[in-house]
């Protein structure tokens, strides 16, 4: 699994900090950061995976 994130297309509501924080932050701006881009866990991947299925804009992307 490889988690990326479209900072372009963020709208800041942070849904994925929130779902999974040991996979994202957000930055000053509110923006998305990616803090573990494949995630080694079956709880971070399984977090990951709502987090993209959350977010809005659809920023988040999983990759499988």
């Amino acid at each position: 699994m490889r988690v990326t994130a479209d900072r372009d297309i963020c709208v800041g509501a942070g849904m994925c900090a929130l779902t999974a924080p040991e996979v994202f932050d957000q930055d000053e701006d509110g923006l998305v950061t990616v803090l573990v881009t494949e995630p080694d866990d079956d709880a971070g991947a399984a977090a990951a995976l709502e987090a993209g299925s959350l977010c809005p804009s659809g920023a988040v992307r999983i990759i499988e």
